[in-house]
Parts: structure tokens; sequence; C-alpha cells
């Protein structure tokens, strides 16, 4: 079955989503020893890095993920929304000192409307990365029974 048009956009779109967020995660690594918590700039830095670098390796093998079109959307916009809160959460979180939950990262307990809005952009990004994984890991798995039934 040859894949829609529709695919070939969304994984066209992921890849230079990709390169976008990659670009952007190169910027704030020029920025990281202005920031209010410096360590947490470095790792929004990585996010944007590996995110971006994820987006580019999901953009190349989305024509591979057997899902119907209805799931392939859902999962084409909790990747885009994993991965650029991933990023823009962790830039808050530096930028503003805030962050109890990553307290690896130096993050302290912040103001009460941003500490809401980190928690809730972790717990939230972090379901819908899990989320794409297993949708993910279910479209390539129906494309190797395919393939193997050939």
């Amino acid at each position: 079955m040859e894949s829609s048009p529709q695919v070939y956009l969304q994984s066209n779109r992921l890849l230079f989503l990709g390169i976008l967020l990659f670009f952007l995660g190169l910027v704030i690594g020029l920025f990281v020893p202005i920031l209010e918590n410096p360590r947490m700039g470095l790792s929004s830095h990585l996010e944007g890095i590996m995110n971006g670098i994820f987006l580019l390796v999901l953009g190349i093998i989305w024509p591979k993920i057997k899902l119907s079109q209805k799931m392939l959307n859902l999962t084409f916009w909790l990747t885009i929304y994993g991965s650029f809160a991933n990023f823009l959460v962790v830039l808050i979180a530096a930028a503003t000192g805030s962050g109890r939950m990553m307290p690896l990262a130096g993050g302290k307990e912040g103001p009460a409307l941003v500490e809401g809005l980190v928690t809730f952009m972790l717990i939230s990004l972090s379901l819908a990365m899990l989320t794409v994984c297993i949708f993910v890991l279910s479209g390539l798995y129906g494309h190797l029974n395919r393939k193997s039934m050939v």
C-alpha cells in the first residue's frame, strides 16, 4: 500500500521542524551563561538539539509507520507538542530560576504561576511523548508484519 500525500507532507514538516528546533537549541546555547539558572539553560540547549534530532529521525521513518490517518495525525501533533514543549518549558525554568520538578538541573521553587505552568507542561509533554513512542512502535511493528508477509 502506497503512503498518502498527507503522510509525505507530515514527513517533510517533521524534517523542517526538526531542523528549526535543532537551530533553536544551538541559539539558546549562546545564552546559557546569562540565564537565571545556567545549568537549566544547558538542559534547554540539549533538549532543543536532542528533540530536533528526534523530529528528523521521525520525519525520515514517517512513511514506514503503518497507522490509520487519524492515528498518524494524532501522533504528528503529539510529537510536535511534546518536542517543542520540552524545549520551551526547560527554557522557561532556566530564565526564571523555577522548576522544582527538575532538581538535578538546579531547579528551585519559583512563583506559583510559573511552577504551575512548568509542572503542567512537564507532565503533559511526558504523557504526549510516551504516547508517541507507543504509537510509533505499534506502527513500525505493523510495517514489519506487512513486509514479512510478502
